[in-house]
């Protein structure tokens, strides 16, 4: 079932930018815009409006994905309509406040949430992990794992979830990595499923067990997201 969504994700998402791309030159065959195709689809602002769409497709963390499609969408935009311009010296700073209230946010739900909590060891069900320009290890304590939330923007965290147990049925956790990423350590005994999305990155499963170790696939572990320009890996400690 994972399976399946990830890819039909990826296909729409591809769908997506291909119709995006079809209408432009549509309307410039019919002379109702006029551009040049390497100002638009070889920019920072087109870049960073695919990389929001994928975002919003493709994982759980909607308002990020918004954010980075409103920005690309907003610098495209005079690209497309020469004679569009928008007041960049006050739209730019405000969706970088934007950004921050986000992340600022983020993190207080986090710290809201039951449970013990301090820089190195983590007792809770869940996990919402966010590493921008920095990281650090995180050991995590549960009988009743559920899965979470990682974001590694140009940072990266070391996740330890090697004391927990998993909860029944299939457990998601939502990664995004961004010129980042993060390692995963699990007992080598989890069921565990990849099914994160590469662009210009990559996530490996590199799980060690013993061939005739019995795998309990009625509690599973699925990691999906998008590795942009980064990744990581899933593996057991010993």
């Amino acid at each position: 079932m994972s399976e399946n969504r990830s890819s039909a994700g990826g296909r729409v998402s591809l769908g997506l930018i291909i119709i995006f791309v079809g209408a432009l030159f549509l309307l410039h065959s019919l002379d109702y815009i006029d551009f040049h195709a390497s100002r638009i689809f070889f920019s920072w602002p087109f870049i960073m409006l695919v990389i929001g769409l994928l975002i919003m497709i493709n994982s759980y963390k909607k308002l990020f994905g918004a954010i980075l499609f409103t920005v690309g969408a907003i610098f495209l935009v005079p690209r497309i309509f020469p004679g569009i311009e928008f007041n960049h010296g006050i739209i730019f700073p405000v969706l970088i406040i934007l950004l921050g209230i986000y992340i600022i946010t983020k993190h207080r739900i986090a710290s809201c949430k039951p449970g013990s909590i301090n820089e190195s060891f983590i007792k809770k069900d869940t996990i919402d992990d966010i590493a921008v320009f920095g990281g650090g290890t995180k050991v995590f304590s549960s009988e009743n794992f559920k899965g979470g939330n990682i974001t590694s923007i140009f940072g990266g965290s070391e996740i330890d979830l090697t004391g927990c147990k998993l909860a029944e049925g299939e457990n998601i956790i939502d990664a995004l990595f961004i010129f980042g990423g993060s390692e995963i350590l699990v007992p080598n005994d989890w069921n565990v499923i990849s099914n994160m999305t590469p662009i210009f990155g990559g996530f490996s499963n590199k799980i060690r067990r013993d061939p005739n170790m019995a795998i309990d696939t009625s509690r599973t572990l699925v990691i999906k997201g998008l590795a942009i320009f980064g990744g990581g890996e899933v593996k057991s400690k010993f």
